[in-house]
């Protein structure tokens, strides 16, 4: 898909990875209808991009509120006439602890966000996409999902539920204009762990204890463009989510137990 002339509706557009590709999508001369649940974000996105409401619309939504989001696609094609994408990338994480330590509240918060924010999204807009000559839908997952990182047990659990979602919805809509898309980012350099209210004593929720070097949030955005151009199936971010991938596919329990052991210090900490 050649992004020029295409309408993206992209979540997180308020902060991280999320502004950045709509930032970038706006340059290549693509629309963005940029979700967020920080108006305050948007803002900043908006000021960012310095183009007039053809370019970029704010939307302050939460992706939880499936009342709110029902009411997107309706608003996004008044503002724009159509749209040709969904980039789901808003997500939270929770502060690292033992599932046993977690409050059922923690869990579920993780939950709504990070998974039935994508069911919301995807099944307000796949009827939408599925008007257009081609379409695509990527949906961000995490390297958390691909092994266990212990303290990031029930993150990795939501964004596990997002990679397999995901593929089924490759599965099922074959044949379609709609071009489907799994993200597994690495370690990212975000303020994720400000936007989900908690704190890790300055580490990566991604990277923790795995001694990776943070990927840019300018190239993660721009990998993630290049997979809706190319309509890539699936896409790993950064050498460590790229090395993880391939030793839990090949050897699960020793990824597993690495994971732990590196990070058994921090849990006992």
């Amino acid at each position: 898909m050649q992004v020029a002339g295409k309408v993206f509706v992209v979540t997180g557009g308020g902060n991280g990875i999320g502004q950045e590709v709509a930032l970038s999508l706006i340059t290549r001369g693509a629309r963005v209808a940029a979700v967020d649940l920080s108006g305050t974000g948007l803002a900043g996105t908006a000021q960012r991009a310095a183009v007039d409401g053809r370019k970029l619309t704010t939307h302050p939504v939460d992706i939880t509120d499936r009342a709110a989001v029902g009411k997107l696609p309706g608003e996004v094609t008044a503002l724009h006439g159509q749209v040709d994408g969904v980039i789901n990338i808003a997500g939270i994480v929770h502060r690292f602890a033992r599932v046993h330590d977690l409050t059922f509240e923690e869990i579920e918060r993780v939950m709504d966000v990070n998974f039935w924010g994508v069911v919301n999204m995807t099944k307000a807009f796949l009827p939408v996409l599925l008007e257009r000559p081609e379409a695509s839908l990527v949906n961000v997952s995490s390297m958390g999902a691909l092994a266990p990182v212990p303290g990031q047990s029930a993150y990795g659990a939501s964004k596990a539920a997002v990679k397999l979602l995901t593929e089924g919805l490759y599965a099922e809509l074959r044949g379609t204009s709609v071009a489907v898309t799994v993200v597994f980012p690495g370690g990212v350099g975000t303020n994720i762990l400000a936007n989900s209210g908690v704190s890790m004593g300055g580490r990566s929720a991604e990277s923790s204890g795995t001694g990776a070097k943070l990927t840019s949030v300018a190239e993660a955005g721009r990998q993630i463009i290049e997979a809706v151009e190319k309509g890539s199936y699936r896409v790993r971010i950064g050498r460590d989510a790229r090395v993880l991938d391939r030793l839990a596919r090949l050897m699960p329990q020793r990824a597993t137990a690495m994971l732990a052991d590196r990070m058994k210090s921090l849990l006992d900490s």
